[in-house]
């Protein structure tokens, strides 16, 4: 490993010398600092990181929690987190909850550890009003960005978020235009923000157009593969009569296509279908789906500006970005004949 002494060596001058000429200070002749920084290259100099943080009361390290690396909502999110922290001269350590509350401590717990200078966090979303790690966040004034909205439990803290409820609105407002009236809704997680504001744009899209929200047409799903297989076996024992189908997210929605479709139900031909999120494997579905696209790109970058004011000694304010309808061939106008059900 080369060290200062070594480059001070090479150059001929004094350990002091590099060390001011590799921190830019005043009193090194730009002649001197520019032969040192090109020494220092040619030798492969690394800076100790360490050593540079106890003179700064820095680390130069951002916590980026996250529920897990499969996750098709936080991809580029993260991508733009690391990206404007890479420009910064940040290092970025990234951990996974897996949606569990205890994992969730635990790596708050090893990041605080490692004296982060900054979380960036994607919460666990409990219905407890208080989480005692989020207390000791607030105790410590550690600075906190969410990635995505706060529940009661964190809600000290800024946010960076879709605005979820006019997303879930324009794409009810969709199927009311295509004639659809018995729209079905695959619900999410009851814990979740998310969800909560996504139904509730449902609602008063129905409610904008003079419908009622029918309980039978509303059915607990939650946010995965297999939440929208089971609803879609729900779906088709309770004979629902509806045209079409609303889900809380694309991963629901495609569980619930593949289901109903092994019973003979064409979409959109039979039926509409809607997702939300715009991952992926959306556009390449069987179908391609008709769903809400995330400025999960946006997000990220607006969640790290959050994170600089933070450092800068600012209270940034939480940040709410559009998103948008993206209409492709899973929905289409209400069949004139009955909406068909299962196959009897």
């Amino acid at each position: 490993m080369v060290r200062l002494k070594d480059i001070a060596l090479r150059a001929g001058v004094s350990v002091m010398t590099v060390s001011k000429a590799l921190r830019d200070e005043p009193d090194v002749s730009l002649a001197t600092k520019g032969r040192i920084k090109s020494l220092s290259q040619q030798m492969g100099y690394v800076p100790d990181s360490s050593a540079q943080g106890l003179r700064t009361r820095t680390t130069k390290l951002f916590g980026l929690l996250i529920s897990a690396p499969t996750d098709p909502n936080t991809a580029r999110m993260s991508m733009a987190i690391e990206e404007r922290a890479h420009d910064l001269g940040y290092d970025l350590i990234l951990m996974y909850t897996l949606n569990t509350v205890e994992r969730e401590e635990f790596c708050i717990r090893r990041m605080l550890a490692r004296r982060v200078d900054g979380l960036f966090v994607t919460p666990v979303y409990r219905m407890e009003p208080e989480a005692r790690i989020y207390r000791e966040l607030v105790a410590q004034q550690t600075k906190v960005v969410l990635l995505g909205p706060p529940a009661p439990f964190c809600k000290e803290f800024p946010s960076a978020q879709v605005d979820d409820l006019l997303a879930s609105f324009a794409a009810t407002q969709h199927l009311l235009g295509l004639g659809h009236k018995r729209i079905a809704y695959l619900a999410g997680p009851h814990a979740a923000p998310w969800a909560h504001a996504r139904f509730e744009g449902y609602r008063r899209a129905l409610r904008e157009a003079g419908l009622d929200v029918e309980d039978s047409l509303v059915f607990q799903a939650g946010s995965g593969v297999e939440d929208g297989v089971k609803a879609a076996s729900q779906w088709l024992d309770e004979g629902c009569k509806a045209t079409a189908v609303q889900a809380v997210n694309d991963l629901v929605a495609m569980g619930f296509a593949n289901t109903v479709m092994t019973q003979g139900i064409r979409i959109p031909q039979d039926l509409s279908l809607v997702g939300f999120g715009n991952s992926l494997t959306s556009e390449f579905f069987r179908v391609p789906l008709t769903t809400v696209r995330q400025p999960k790109f946006r997000l990220g970058l607006a969640a790290a500006d959050m994170m600089l004011q933070l450092l800068r000694g600012a209270r940034p304010d939480s940040r709410r970005l559009p998103a948008e309808l993206v209409i492709r061939a899973s929905t289409a106008p209400v069949a004139a004949l009955a909406p068909t059900t299962a196959s009897s």
